[in-house]
């Protein structure tokens, strides 16, 4: 179940496929490097606003049962 929903989260991000393999880390040439990151980083800042508030979701819930079960 937990590799489904690393695959899950991998796909959702975009980042399946991008892994380089057999050498493939020279730079992609034609590609300037500010242009080729901005994407990634607001995926990235995405995917981080999206934990955080999930998170803090997660907390308000379990502190609203705790003051109800008291």
């Amino acid at each position: 179940m937990g590799l489904y929903v690393l695959d899950a989260v991998i796909w959702v991000l975009g980042i399946r496929g991008h892994i380089p393999q057999n050498g493939d880390f020279g730079p992609v040439p034609g590609e300037s490097s500010f242009g080729a990151g901005s994407g990634t980083l607001m995926r990235a800042l995405a995917a981080f606003v999206v934990t955080v508030a999930f998170l803090s979701l997660a907390l308000w819930a379990a502190v609203w049962l705790a003051i109800k079960l008291l």
